[in-house]
């Protein structure tokens, strides 16, 4: 073999290194290109709304500077400004009036579906969790689907909520990372069909990456069917999660029907032998979740006491909700929150 070969083998690192700074400046030119895509439809938006203003803000005005604007791009061979595009891109401007407040790590897909949300603070939420928890644009159009921001909401105040607002869900204690209802939609599974608590939990494994996205920012999964070894009795958690923000292990146990006052306590159980056993000192104390398709919230009530604040019950959806069904579970569940602060 020629001496001026190289022996790839033995030069597998010289060619990752220059494999690595091709791909780093693609990442940096598809940045810039973003940065760029952004700043010059600002600045387009922004144009677009000073042209209005000498029209004195007419809607036919408006309508009728959209429209030539697209002709003319379009005949000076400009691709991406059809009508559609301009108003969304002028939408874009008057959501966010300051250049230097565009979170430029977000693409201009990202926007579009933000553009969607006309509440600033809602809006915000879904902002930072895309930049915190990386979303992607179909991340982002699920949990808006989903409503994952009413479903955080439920349990906050109005400082909770701004706070939420302008850090993400960004959890500090138990009841933070519980939803009600999880929406479990991905996995499949119709709601009238027959299925087994198995069944259920082979899906969520088979679905662990959206699970996770559902659960939310923290969760590192751990097992499933761990077994507890108590006095030669053996028990089963279905799923065990570690949640690195509040350092603490999540036990996930999984109901078909409705949720029985001895799924609480066996719960109970599971939380206690895991802080008592395999709890290390810098850890919290576990978190317990039972997820049901059905529950009575009188039994949640009456089974766990009002100091209990570590075992939580919720409902689980098999398929993506209306937003109307959303709302209705969101009111009835701030509802109880409010007879339960009365007692």
């Amino acid at each position: 073999m020629s001496k001026s070969n190289l022996d790839t083998s033995k030069n597998k690192h010289f060619f990752d290194k220059v494999f690595n700074i091709i791909f780093e400046s693609k990442k940096k030119i598809i940045t810039s290109v973003n940065t760029l895509m952004l700043q010059s439809y600002w600045h387009i938006g922004k144009t677009i709304i000073e042209e209005e203003q000498k029209g004195k803000k007419r809607a036919e005005y408006g309508k009728s500077l959209i429209e030539s604007l697209s002709k003319e791009l379009s005949e000076m061979g400009e691709k991406g400004f059809d009508v559609s595009n301009l108003w969304k891109i002028r939408k874009f401007y008057l959501a966010y009036p300051i250049l230097d407040a565009l979170r430029l790590e977000l693409s201009w897909t990202h926007y579009r579906q933000l553009l969607r949300i006309e509440d600033k603070e809602k809006r915000s939420f879904y902002e930072v969790e895309c930049l915190k928890s990386r979303w992607s644009t179909r991340e982002l159009e699920r949990q808006l689907n989903s409503m994952l921001y009413e479903r955080l909401a439920l349990s906050r105040d109005k400082a909770g909520i701004m706070e939420m607002a302008q850090q993400g869900a960004e959890p500090f204690k138990a009841s933070d990372i519980v939803k009600d209802p999880f929406v479990l939609e991905f996995l499949g599974l119709k709601e009238n069909e027959r299925y087994l608590e198995k069944d259920l939990e082979n899906a969520l494994i088979q679905q662990l990456q959206n699970f996770l996205l559902e659960l939310g920012r923290g969760f590192s999964f751990i097992a499933r069917q761990k077994r507890l070894t108590i006095d030669g009795d053996h028990f089963y958690v279905d799923l065990v999660f570690y949640h690195y923000i509040l350092k603490c292990f999540v036990l996930i146990d999984l109901k078909i029907g409705k949720l029985m006052h001895q799924d609480l306590g066996q719960m109970q159980m599971y939380v206690n032998f895991y802080e008592k056993e395999l709890t290390l000192e810098s850890d919290n104390p576990p978190i317990g979740i039972v997820l049901c398709s059905d529950k009575n919230d009188a039994v949640v009530k009456y089974t766990l006491s009002d100091s209990n604040k570590k075992i939580f019950a919720s409902k689980y959806k098999l398929q993506l909700p209306t937003e109307e069904e959303l709302k209705q579970e969101i009111i009835r569940e701030k509802s109880l929150i409010l007879l339960k602060k009365e007692d």
